[in-house]
């Protein structure tokens, strides 16, 4: 099974007349409340630092956005950028994970996984990190605890992991554990894997796209259903992709060959799965969600 195109994309492009986000707009997060479609987008501007923007939209296609960013550097943790965000809706309060970069190379530890919450889906609150000291991001927030624990998915250097905590402040190394690293050589995603938006819970387990990479890094989307009470336990992994880089404007942009979603709401039975594609534009694919749940039960 494939995800489709929607008809109108990209649904959400640079403004040229905004200074931070005149360049390059990607990697939302979008959620689904009172009605709306709520977007957290992450824009670049000529200084080539990452803020948040926020949009709204009815229909999920056509959006309103603010005019200032409603998150951005303020620390030394993310001096240089605030980065591809995840949110999460949790009884009465929004939890978004985002990553912090404070410049250089990441693999001088300049990249770090935090948290910050939000009661009105405008004013965010950090929290603070999941990790330090490490190349570690593509994380969130499930939208329940398990067994009274809050649990949180996260890349660590090549692989899928799963932590737990208490508090959402100390995510101890010992609650920590490995969900799925790439698959088998030559496979689409045999080099890195990283979780997309918050899974969706299902009676048959909980629904997780994810993305991933092989040699010549071209990023391409899969699906596996973990279990719903043990997430870090994979049910079922299908081994073919459900997305890949097809259009001009996915092909061709600020890094190439590039589909990259940290979204996927469900509305009226549909997965809305939104989308970065080349790291320039914002886009949006759907699939029915009886479909996908059958993919990652049976394909």
């Amino acid at each position: 099974m494939k995800l489709r195109r929607h008809p109108a994309n990209p649904v959400l492009l640079p403004d040229p007349a905004s200074s931070w986000e005149a360049m390059n707009v990607f990697n939302p997060a979008v959620i689904h409340q009172g009605a709306l479609f709520h977007m957290y987008y992450r824009a670049q501007g000529f200084d080539g630092v990452s803020r948040l923007g926020y949009a709204v939209s009815e229909d999920g296609v056509t959006w309103n956005r603010l005019r200032r960013p409603i998150l951005e550097p303020a620390t030394d943790i993310d001096s240089h950028g605030v980065e591809d965000p995840r949110v999460t809706a949790f009884d009465d309060h929004y939890y978004m994970a985002y990553t912090g970069y404070s410049g250089g190379d990441p693999i001088a530890q300049s990249i770090t996984p935090m948290f910050a919450v939000s009661t009105n889906l405008i004013s965010w609150e950090r929290i603070g990190p999941l990790v330090r000291g490490e190349d570690n991001k593509d994380h969130f927030l499930l939208p329940r605890k398990i067994k009274g624990r809050y649990v949180a998915f996260h890349r660590r250097l090549r692989d899928i992991w799963l932590a737990e905590s208490d508090d959402l402040i100390t995510w101890p190394e010992e609650h920590m554990r490995i969900v799925m690293g790439p698959g088998p050589d030559n496979s689409w995603d045999c080099k890195r894997v990283g979780g997309n938006g918050p899974p969706i819970e299902t009676d048959h387990g909980w629904l997780m796209l994810y993305h991933g990479y092989e040699h010549q890094n071209i990023y391409r989307f899969g699906v596996c259903l973990l279990d719903r009470e043990d997430p870090a336990r994979v049910l079922n992994r299908p081994r073919e992709p459900i997305f890949e880089p097809e259009e001009l404007w996915e092909l061709e942009g600020h890094v190439p060959n590039v589909v990259f979603s940290s979204a996927n709401p469900v509305v009226n039975d549909i997965v809305h799965v939104y989308y970065g594609a080349a790291d320039h534009v914002i886009a949006l694919a759907t699939c029915r969600l009886d479909e996908l749940i059958d993919y990652a039960r049976f394909g």
